[in-house]
Parts: structure tokens; C-alpha cells; sequence
């Protein structure tokens, strides 16, 4: 028998965000599945959040773009929990 425990997951920051462009993007992290509650509600869309200065960047869901391409985001204040997802 060998003992398979998964390896522990790294602690997750105040800062977050899934843009590999990004001074606060982990990929350490982000190999993990993580969810947010945010105001209570548990958010799948998030793009990036801080917990420290309470908001999260989310797309505004239409096909409008930035100068560079990207989808445009929203950013909106309020509660920032994020967790880990168990799978």
C-alpha cells in the first residue's frame, strides 16, 4: 500500500487574479479549484478579487472588449471570502 494523501494546498492570498499578466496572479494556487462567496453568495465568474480592500473584478457578460482585446469587467465592492473547493 502506499499512501497517496494529497499535498497540501498552498494558504490563499489576499490578493488574487487569473490574468498570467498579472502582478498577483499565483498559478500555485490556481491549480486548485477555489470558489468565492461573495456578499454571501458563491460567485463562479470571478476574475479577480482582494480580500483586504473588500471587491471583486467580474465580466460585465457582453461581447464588448477592452483596447487590448480582453473581455471588459466590472469591478464591485462588498464581502470577499474565497475558499477552497472541495472536490
Amino acid at each position: 500500500m502506499s499512501d497517496t494523501s494529497p499535498a497540501p494546498k498552498p494558504a490563499l492570498p489576499d490578493h488574487l487574479s487569473t490574468d498570467p499578466r498579472s502582478p498577483h496572479f499565483n498559478k500555485a494556487v490556481l491549480e486548485h479549484a477555489i470558489g468565492i462567496r461573495f456578499n454571501g453568495v458563491v460567485k463562479t465568474n470571478v476574475e479577480e478579487y482582494c480580500v483586504s480592500e473588500g471587491w471583486v473584478r467580474i465580466p460585465t457578460g457582453g461581447k464588448t472588449k477592452d483596447r487590448y482585446g480582453n473581455p471588459m469587467t466590472v469591478r464591485v465592492s462588498g464581502k470577499v471570502e474565497p475558499f477552497y473547493v472541495e472536490e
